[in-house]
């Protein structure tokens, strides 16, 4: 018994001992501040590691790799140690004993380190956390989202371990209460989820920001990273990611910036407060971007929005720094010149004369982008283009993805001097009935530019050409008649535009979303809505089911969605059934929510109602507000020059619109000197119609002084012809013009609102306004009156104008072919005769 009881003793002393020296030894490793250090270590101690050792040491060589800035680490070094093999060989063999969050642990610090996907270590880590998933052993939350996140890492996308991940986390979503976790997890799962799982999970990422006072701006970009991988644009939780990045702003660096800018790109989103703050600190630390990674982000963010010195500077730089580019750089920079409309030549012979030695780093879709970028941007280097269309052409022979085989199609259509072969005709030919809408577009856009263009030089070119377009066309119909899912079909619709589509397809396109308009739903009208805007098509029946839907759900739509909405229903100037019951219902969601619009959306916003006759006091109170407009010019100098346009034109016409139908809410007019600069500098003013129906007003009038052609008005309109007829309908003379109709060039009017012809008009005496309406008056498929010239009507009567507006379809018809028949017609609209 007492033997027994010194053997236990001497047993436990050394396990005891052992216990200690292994404490030791972790404490020893945690507290390494260099990788020499651990490998000494492990040098030192092999036969005594465990399997937390092991983990404990690869985990805390990545953490010192971590704390270095990304240029300074070296896991290079730190993977050809021959202390790193041990560690690998020994972690590999004590695998099956490692705690679960230990297993998972070494799978992220040996991805982090840059160990390659096929390495053994990495296989047999995955293999066993793949078998304790599979019995059904539960990670723990932290360490599931994290063996998730090695696993998108790895390109294991749809892997069936994702798979099986996803239904993990299905089961337990209610229990994650932590957006860190619930952020990874959603990335990485993203392209094996369903739809009804994804909004599940957009909901229960809304509700944890909106629980969460402090959010990391890491787990706002992952969200954003989802939304771009769902291909989804959910406006709600892309608002809340970028507040989160602007209360962050002092923590973002060049990096976080460009991904933000780039995610909001590929979202369609855009925000004038983010855009100012990146601006402003990035135009402080310009002279800090030296390196060709950095700079090409600056470029890439500063550019488009950067004043003329600053773009200047970066023009010059970016010649300098061209050599150093890599071929993604070079990619950037001349994505970034497109959007910034800059065709700096000596930059763009620079990019195009180094690009040689890059063309066959890029993928197929790369390829089509840069020559993309090269033609809008009218670079001339023949022979680089020569050598795109021989890659090109190499890649169409390959290719087997109707996407890839549409885009370079569409791209080569797009070179100087292209013509078609017949590789591109047989490539076409085999993949149409694969091909989406948009694919066949791509496809039918190419062919009519070779044929318009006469580039089809070889043998039958011509009979094939049109035989591949006639199964295009039977192709487009195929697929709109079989369309039963009216969600995919706005997905197809969504890039579709151009001659081929609105002279062959948009017919058949109408007729398929009315078969499916019981499909319409408060998920999809924003969709819908934007195709109609895009098409000009004024359908009845599917504008009411808009109308309706949207009434119904009004609460459940976000209020930017409401304002595309609206939009539709104001340009296309159509009522629906309770039009004032679908406006107010509209404008009072707004109303509550304006906090959801930036500046310049509210602006539009106004001129949208405005269009329509809706003048709500709260929003134009609020535009017409010092404050507001000096918030307003602030923005716009961040914003792309053709929306900055837009913004200041609809403030000019809100402005007007005000001032004319709302007096009482006493707004001054200010844009009279913007009105007479946009008047001054707009070109080919006198046109050959306005000349030709000048002559006649002057044969059926008299003389030429009796009407002024191009008309100022107050409140800066602009209208065709001007005359007076008193109250026996005689014409009155206006002072001479001086406009020698010989030559249109020559031709200079400007009219000061203020000038002679603003007098008093003697009693009874009318002024008439002479319009002709061109086909953009008019929807594509009505003749009913659009929004905006059906304003201008209404603004000109209550100026006092008996408005007389003459449709391109009335005045290019065969009744009016002869010059009798056009003095006929003009005589009785001028004096009103029925």
């Amino acid at each position: 018994m007492l033997c027994l009881r010194q053997v236990c003793v001497f047993r436990l002393r050394h396990f005891q001992a052992r216990t200690l020296s292994s404490d030791l030894l972790l404490s020893q490793i945690n507290s390494c501040t260099h990788e020499d250090e651990v490998f000494s270590l492990v040098g030192r101690n092999k036969t005594r590691l465990s399997e937390k050792h092991v983990g404990i040491a690869l985990n805390v060589l990545w953490q010192l790799q971590k704390k270095r800035p990304l240029l300074l680490r070296t896991s290079d070094y730190v993977r050809n140690h021959s202390q790193f093999l041990t560690l690998c060989v020994l972690a590999e063999n004590k695998v099956e004993h490692m705690e679960d969050e230990t297993v998972v642990d070494t799978l992220y610090s040996i991805l982090r380190l840059n160990v390659e996907d096929h390495d053994s270590l990495t296989e047999v880590l995955v293999t066993e956390a793949w078998k304790r998933l599979e019995r059904q052993v539960l990670l723990s939350l932290p360490a599931l989202s994290k063996f998730a996140l090695c696993l998108y890492k790895q390109r294991r996308h749809f892997s069936p371990l994702i798979g099986k991940v996803a239904h993990i986390v299905d089961v337990k979503l209610d229990s994650i209460q932590d957006i860190r976790i619930l952020s990874v997890l959603m990335i990485s799962i993203s392209d094996v989820i369903s739809q009804s799982f994804r909004d599940r999970l957009l909901h229960k990422a809304e509700q944890l920001l909106e629980e969460k006072d402090e959010v990391h701006f890491n787990y706002a970009k992952r969200i954003l990273q989802f939304l771009q991988n769902v291909k989804l644009r959910y406006h709600p939780l892309v608002e809340k990611c970028n507040k989160i990045f602007l209360r962050s702003a002092s923590f973002l660096d060049i990096h976080s910036i460009s991904l933000i800018f780039g995610l909001y790109e590929q979202l369609g989103f855009d925000n004038a407060e983010f855009r100012l703050m990146a601006k402003e600190l990035l135009s402080e630390t310009i002279d800090d971007y030296h390196d060709p990674e950095t700079f090409a982000k600056l470029f890439f963010i500063l550019g488009p929005m950067a004043g003329s010195k600053v773009r200047e500077r970066l023009l010059g730089t970016a010649q300098h720094m061209a050599e150093e580019f890599s071929s993604h750089q070079v990619l950037v920079i001349l994505k970034t010149m497109q959007k910034m409309k800059c065709r700096n030549s000596h930059l763009l012979k620079k990019m195009a004369s180094i690009l040689h030695k890059h063309l066959d780093n890029y993928h197929v879709l790369q390829l089509v982008k840069l020559t993309q970028c090269l033609v809008v941007l009218r670079c001339h280097n023949l022979e680089l283009f020569a050598k795109l269309k021989m890659l090109l052409l190499g890649f169409l022979k390959s290719s087997v993805l109707p996407a890839d085989t549409a885009a370079i199609i569409r791209v080569l259509a797009m070179l100087p001097s292209c013509q078609v072969e017949e590789i591109i005709i047989k490539k076409a030919a085999a993949v149409l009935p694969q091909c989406s809408l948009h694919h066949l577009n791509c496809i039918a856009t190419a062919l009519v530019k070779w044929n318009h263009y006469d580039q089809l030089h070889w043998q039958n070119s011509s009979e094939l050409c049109a035989k591949l377009l006639q199964k295009l066309n039977d192709c487009g119909f195929q697929r709109l008649q079989k369309a039963n899912n009216l969600n995919l079909l706005l997905e197809e619709l969504t890039h579709v535009n151009g001659e081929w589509f609105e002279e062959v397809l948009i017919e058949e396109t109408m007729a398929a979303c009315q078969h499916l308009i019981d499909q319409i739903t408060w998920t999809n009208v924003l969709q819908l809505s934007s195709f109609l805007i895009k098409t000009n098509h004024r359908c009845p029946s599917l504008l009411d089911r808009i109308a309706s839907v949207t009434a119904e759900n009004i609460d459940k739509i976000h209020p930017f969605e409401i304002y595309f909405i609206l939009f539709l229903f104001s340009a296309l100037n159509y009522d629906p059934p309770a039009k004032e019951e679908f406006f107010e219902s509209c404008i009072q969601q707004i109303t509550f929510n304006l906090s959801c619009f930036e500046t310049h959306h509210l602006v539009l916003l106004g001129h949208v109602l405005a269009v329509a006759g809706y003048f709500p006091p709260v929003l134009i109170h609020k535009i017409f507000n010092v404050s507001f407009l000096s918030k307003l010019d602030a923005q716009l100098e961040v914003l792309p020059d053709t929306l900055k346009w837009r913004v200041h034109s609809r403030l000019m016409k809100l402005n007007r619109a005000v001032c004319l139908e709302c007096p009482e809410f006493h707004i001054p007019w200010f844009h009279e000197r913007y009105c007479q600069r946009v008047f001054r500098n707009s070109s080919n003013r006198i046109n050959p119609l306005r000349q030709h129906v000048h002559r006649m007003l002057t044969e059926i009038l008299g003389e030429s002084n009796y009407a002024r052609i191009s008309a100022l008005t107050p409140y800066c309109y602009e209208i065709d012809f001007e005359c007076i007829l008193d109250e026996n309908k005689k014409p009155l003379f206006y002072m001479a013009q001086n406009i020698p109709l010989g030559d249109v060039k020559e031709i200079h009017l400007i009219y000061s609102i203020k000038d002679e012809g603003r007098n008093a008009l003697p009693p009874g005496a009318q002024r008439i306004a002479l319009e002709f309406l061109d086909s953009k008056a008019f929807s594509r498929n009505s003749r009913h009156l659009k929004g905006e010239p059906a304003m201008k009507k209404r603004h000109l009567e209550i100026l006092g104008y008996r408005v007389v507006q003459i449709p391109h379809f009335e005045w290019n018809s065969m009744v009016l072919s002869t010059k009798g028949e056009q003095l006929e017609y003009l005589r009785k609209h001028l004096y009103g005769i029925q």
